[in-house]
C-alpha cells in the first residue's frame, strides 16, 4: 500500500510538471491581452520561468540523492500553489516575471522527485525507459487537461483565465496533503557530491545532456507557440473561435504525447531498444515540424501537431531511462538534474527566440528554427545506444 501511494505521489508529481509548463501557453492570448505586451515579452514570460529552472535543476538534482525525496515534493507543490495564485491575479509584467520565477522552483523540485522516483516504483525497477515512459503519460495528461480547463473557462459566462490558475493553485495544495502524508523510500546511501562531479563527464551524460537540450526546447516551443501558430491558422486573435479552436488543438497536442506514451509504456525491454525508438521519433519530428511550415490552413495544422505529439512522446522519457539503465540508481538525481538543466537551457533559448522572430511576422514564419533543433535531435540520436554501462566511484 505504501508503495502504491508513493507511486500516485510521483504521478502527481509529474502531471502538476506538465501545468507548470504548458500553463503560459495556455493562457498566452489573454495573459498578453490582460498585462498589454506583446510576442517578445510574452517570451521573456517563458525565458523566466525555463531560465530560473535551467538553474534551479542544476542544483537541485543531487539533493534527492543526498536527502530524499519528500522534502522536495512537499516543497514543489507548496511553491507551485503561491506562483499559480500570484500569475492569477498579477497585474504587470514584472508581477507576472516573479510568477514565473517562482514556478521554476516548484515545477524543478516536483520534475526530479517525480523523474527519478518513477523508475524506482514502476515495474520493479527493472525496466527504467518503460517507467519513465508510463510515467510520463501523466504529463501528457496534464497537457491535454491544461488547455481544455482554459477553453471551459473562457466559455463560461463571468469567468476568465484567472479563474482556471486558482483553480490549478488549489488542486496543487490538495497534491501536498497526499505528499504530507505519505512515506517515501529511502534514497540509497554512499553519495557524495563528488561523485555527482564526477558524473558530469560520462559520455552518456554528455550525449544525454545535448539530446535533451534538443528536445526540450521543440516540446516547450510547441507548448507555447501551438496556440498561437492555430489562432494564425483558424484566422486570426481578433476572432474570439479561432482562438478556442486554437486552444483545443493544443489539448490535442498533449494527447498525443499522452496516448503516445502510454503505449511505448506497454513494450517490455524498453531500455533495451530504446536509441532505436528516439532516432525513429526524432525523423518523425522532423517531418511534423516541415508541415506546420508548409500549413496553409487549420487541417493540415492539426495533422502536423497531432503528428508532433506521437513523435515527441517516447523521446524524453526514452532519453532518460536509456541513459539511467548505465548507472546506479544511487546517482539518479544528479544525472536528472544536469541532464534536464541542459533541456532547459534548450527550453529557455529557442521559444525566446521564436518569440522575437515571430514579432512584425507570424510563428509560422518562424518555425524553420525549431526544424533545425530537430535535425540536430536525429544526429545525436544515432550515437545515445553506443554507449555501455559505467560506473562511478
Amino acid at each position: 500500500m505504501m508503495k502504491k501511494m508513493t507511486a500516485i505521489v510521483a504521478l502527481m508529481a509529474v502531471f502538476t510538471l506538465a501545468i507548470c509548463f504548458i500553463i503560459l501557453g495556455s493562457v498566452s492570448v489573454e495573459l498578453m491581452a490582460a498585462l498589454k505586451i506583446d510576442a517578445g515579452q510574452f517570451g521573456s514570460l517563458v525565458m523566466g520561468l525555463f531560465l530560473t529552472s535551467c538553474i534551479v535543476q542544476f542544483l537541485i538534482g543531487p539533493l534527492v540523492d543526498k536527502y530524499g525525496y519528500k522534502s522536495l515534493a512537499v516543497f514543489g507543490f507548496s511553491v507551485t500553489a503561491l506562483s499559480m495564485f500570484l500569475l492569477a491575479f498579477a497585474t504587470t509584467f514584472s508581477v507576472a516575471f516573479m510568477a514565473c520565477i517562482l514556478l521554476g522552483f516548484g515545477g524543478m523540485s516536483l520534475n526530479t522527485v517525480g523523474n527519478t522516483l518513477i523508475p524506482v516504483v514502476l515495474f520493479d525497477g527493472k525496466d527504467p525507459a518503460r517507467a519513465s515512459n508510463f510515467g510520463n503519460g501523466f504529463f501528457g495528461l496534464g497537457y491535454v487537461l491544461t488547455p481544455l480547463l482554459i477553453v471551459f473557462i473562457l466559455q463560461t459566462e463571468g469567468l476568465n483565465y484567472t479563474t482556471a490558475l486558482i483553480i490549478i493553485g488549489v488542486l496543487s495544495l490538495v497534491f501536498l496533503v497526499f505528499a504530507l502524508s505519505t512515506s517515501f523510500p529511502q534514497v540509497p546511501s554512499g553519495f557524495t557530491y563528488s561523485k555527482a562531479f564526477k558524473v558530469l563527464f560520462k559520455p552518456a551524460v554528455l550525449l544525454a545532456a545535448f539530446a535533451l537540450f534538443c528536445y526540450m526546447s521543440l516540446e516547450i516551443s510547441m507548448g507555447t507557440w501551438i496556440k498561437k501558430l492555430m489562432e494564425e491558422l483558424f484566422g486570426g486573435s481578433e476572432n474570439i473561435n479561432a482562438t478556442i479552436q486554437a486552444g483545443l488543438v493544443l489539448s490535442l497536442f498533449g494527447g498525443s504525447m499522452m496516448i503516445g506514451r502510454f503505449l511505448t509504456s506497454t513494450i517490455k525491454n524498453l531500455t533495451a531498444i530504446g536509441s532505436r525508438v528516439i532516432i525513429f521519433s526524432s525523423v518523425l519530428a522532423l517531418v511534423s515540424i516541415f508541415l506546420m511550415i508548409v500549413a496553409k490552413g487549420p487541417v493540415l495544422g492539426i495533422i502536423a501537431v497531432l503528428l508532433a505529439g506521437i513523435a515527441f512522446a517516447p523521446i524524453f522519457p526514452t532519453i532518460v531511462g536509456v541513459t539511467f539503465s548505465k548507472f546506479d540508481p544511487s546517482l539518479y538525481g544528479s544525472i536528472f538534474g544536469i541532464i534536464f538543466s541542459a533541456g532547459l537551457l534548450g527550453g529557455t533559448l529557442i521559444p525566446k527566440f521564436i518569440g522575437d522572430l515571430s514579432v512584425g511576422s507570424t510563428v509560422q514564419q518562424s518555425l524553420p528554427i525549431a526544424g533545425i533543433m530537430a535535425g540536430m535531435l536525429l544526429v545525436i540520436s544515432l550515437f545515445i545506444g553506443r554507449v555501455g554501462k559505467l560506473k562511478v566511484k
